[in-house]
């Protein structure tokens, strides 16, 4: 049983991008298949990782109202028309920037998340709270076999996390209290937003996300209600 001050908890939402996929290792993997396809080479784990940089900037732009709220899609789309350039792909057709474009869809999960989301699921709600949007978080569930009960997203709030409005609009669309729901990430920044109103949190250590050279997020921030070094070693603490 989880510690008294858990017993509370009815839902898990998960960070994504990091906690539950791949999204570095997906990124290079399926580049490198269209770079054998179109007989091009590229850096492409220098890529997926300069394609990440674009995210915080862009979304900071629509945070300062520079952007009208745009969707996740649209800001990937954004970074990887300037990417193109910047890698010498301009010559790439439209159809070949749509497939690009999505490889943010068809991300893989870590080796631990499909079983260890089952076994989450047995006793509590688990829910995405994601800055990717409804239709990317849908597809990605479908690609992978995520067994999510609910996709919740920050474009629901329309705001992008760590803003608040995000968790508190899960907790309201989950008819929960905040410190009813668990927020599940291998970022402390995340969790600590979270935390800030009113949900627990747990750390899950993603060391690879970023690479075998990855400087942060290696250990959890003292706040943390858990600290888990898996999906499975979180069920194996909660349930």
């Amino acid at each position: 049983m989880p510690p008294q001050p858990l017993g509370q908890v009815k839902a898990l939402t998960f960070d994504v991008f990091g906690t539950v996929v791949d999204w570095r290792g997906s990124l290079i993997r399926a580049g490198e298949a269209l770079g054998r396809a179109l007989g091009v080479t590229v850096d492409w784990a220098r890529f997926a990782d300069d394609w990440r940089a674009g995210y915080g900037p862009a979304m900071d732009r629509v945070r300062r109202g520079e952007l009208p709220w745009t969707r996740l899609d649209a800001l990937h789309r954004m970074i990887l028309d300037d990417l193109l350039v910047r890698y010498n792909l301009t010559f790439l057709d439209e159809a070949s920037r749509v497939h690009l474009n999505t490889i943010w869809h068809r991300l893989d999960p870590w080796p631990d998340s499909i079983p260890g989301l089952t076994r989450l699921r047995s006793r509590y709600i688990v829910a995405t709270l994601s800055n990717g949007n409804v239709a990317l978080l849908v597809h990605m569930a479908k690609h992978a076999g995520l067994p999510w009960d609910c996709i919740l997203s920050a474009e629901l709030a329309r705001h992008y996390k760590p803003n608040p409005e995000v968790y508190l609009k899960a907790a309201e669309l989950l008819d929960l209290r905040p410190e009813e729901i668990l927020m599940v990430a291998a970022h402390n920044g995340d969790l600590a937003a979270a935390r800030s109103v009113g949900f627990r949190t747990a750390f899950v250590a993603r060391p690879l996300e970023h690479g075998p050279g990855q400087s942060t997020d290696l250990a959890p921030d003292a706040d943390v209600d858990l600290a888990a070094t898996d999906f499975l070693d979180l069920a194996d603490q909660l349930l």
